[in-house]
Parts: C-alpha cells; structure tokens; sequence
C-alpha cells in the first residue's frame, strides 16, 4: 500500500524508488523539472510547480523539513507539516512526482559537509542564521543527486539561497538549470511564506508595511544617497507594531557587495529581514531591473 493511500500522486519515500521509477523518463529524453520544498505549500510554492510544468515534461517536487539548515532546535520543532494538505494541493495543480524521504533516508550515511560558499554564507541570512547556508547546499546537493532534474525552481523570496544555490551547482559542476520565479504575495504585499502562519491577523496586517517601504525605497533610489534610504527604512521597519528589524541592505545582485551608486549597478536589490512578533519573515526587491 502506498504510504498516503488517499493521494493519487506517485509519492516516493526512499532515493531508489524514485530513481528507479525517474530512469524510464530520462532515458526516454524527457525533461525532468524540480521544486524542492520543506513544505507547508501556498500559492508560492505553486507558481513554481507551474513554472516548471510549462517547460518541462515531468515535474517532481520535494516535501523535506531539512534539520540541518535549521540553528534554533525550536525553530524546526514549530516549523508547520501540513502533510495531507500539501498532498491534496500539489494534486489539484498537477504535479506528477513527489519525494518525501524521512531524515534517516537523506543522512543515512552521516557524512561530514564542509562546502564553504564564502562571503556568500556569512553575510545577512548567514550572519543571523549561522551554518544555515551549508545545511541548505547539503540537502539541495543530495536531492539533485537523487531527482537529477534538467531544471530546477526556486522562489526569488529566498534571494540569498538562490544564490548560494548557484554557487553550489558551479562549485560542484551539476548539469542543472536554475530558474528564481517572481514572489508571490498576500494582497496587503506581505511575501508569502510558510512562516507566515504564526502571524497573528493583527501582526499579518501590520506586516503588509514591509512591503511599502521596500516599494518607498525604490521610488527613492535616485532621490537619496543609499546610505539615508537605508536609514530611513529600518526607521520605519522598527515603527511597525511589534516589529525588531534585523537588517535593510541595498546590495548588488551577484554578490550581495554593497551599492553605493545605484547608477553604476546593473541591478540593485533591496534585502530585509524583520520579527514581528515572534515570527522572522525576510522580503527583497529588486530596485533596479
């Protein structure tokens, strides 16, 4: 019996049953798209199964809560599994594959990761979050090796990952494509994410304004010297009832250096990490396009 019997997608617990019944396609030259997820799906999460259905011929999305990207042991406790739900909603849009490997699938073997990505790991996300970053190429490194897509989706939401992300398939050489899809967001601009289930409805209003001083800055870029517009908006982050901003930075968008001329940069993106509450949401924007 399968191990969601009231699923009707084909759902894979251990790397060689995915692999096994993955080889008939690639063999076949069909092109494999992945989106690889810790789950507690939203409408995010289905922009990307839909990105990769438009160009691919299968599409296979991962469910796994990753342990060893998480820093705070309580952060992962809470972390949300909606699994039945996650199920019904990735059926409804058509996904044809999904791997849900338990921890003991994925570190079977234990191996120590010492991958260092650089500047990349300890700036921002890796700053607040240490050893987040190698946790998160660990795990995306094992399910490329066991999904072998041609082409994988990730949210622009997660900008610092994505880039990591990309480090990784340059530093390690995997013949993978990567594709960042626009954020989806609530309708009050708060960036949707799985976290944001622990707002309360009154913090989830209140944090509709991250989105308005992302949009306020760069209506400003040209206006101000980086350094005030910076100034200026964790201003107003920290004005947001029950809000602790942690960092508004205003960084080039290969490296995360930063911008001290906007005219000078090909692309300019606006990165912001704030608790409200108890919650820790992180947003961008690209200023410069």
């Amino acid at each position: 019996m399968p191990p969601y019997p009231f699923s009707k997608l084909n759902v894979f617990k251990t790397k060689s049953a995915l692999g096994e019944y993955l080889a008939p396609f690639r063999k076949s030259g069909k092109r494999i798209g992945f989106v690889p997820t810790m789950g507690a799906l939203h409408a995010g999460h289905i922009s990307l199964i839909q990105a990769a259905k438009k160009e691919n011929d299968l599409v296979v999305c991962s469910i796994f809560v990753n342990p060893t990207q998480f820093n705070d042991p309580e952060d992962l406790k809470k972390y949300p599994r909606p699994v039945e739900k996650d199920l019904a909603l990735l059926e409804e849009h058509h996904c044809d594959v999904v791997f849900m490997p338990e921890v003991e699938e994925m570190y079977a073997d234990n191996a120590p990761w010492t991958h260092d990505f650089g500047l990349l790991e300890r700036v921002f996300e890796g700053k607040f979050r240490a050893g987040h970053f190698r946790g998160v190429g660990q795990i995306v490194k094992m399910l490329f090796e066991s999904v072998e897509p041609h082409h994988a989706y990730f949210g622009q939401k997660d900008f610092q990952q994505f880039l990591v992300i990309k480090k990784l398939v340059s530093d390690f050489h995997m013949p993978v494509e990567l594709t960042a899809c626009p954020i989806v967001r609530e309708a009050n601009g708060l960036a949707m994410s799985s976290r944001n289930v622990h707002l309360s409805l009154e913090e989830r209003s209140n944090a509709g304004q991250i989105f308005r001083i992302l949009s306020q800055t760069r209506e400003n870029l040209y206006l101000f010297p980086v350094a005030e517009l910076e100034k200026t908006a964790m201003e107003q982050l920290a004005l947001i009832p029950g809000a602790s901003p942690e960092y508004f930075n205003i960084v080039n968008n290969t490296d995360l250096s930063a911008v001290t001329n906007p005219e000078t940069e090909a692309v300019c993106v606006a990165l912001v990490a704030v608790r409200i509450g108890k919650t820790r949401l992180i947003d961008n924007m690209i200023l410069k396009p």
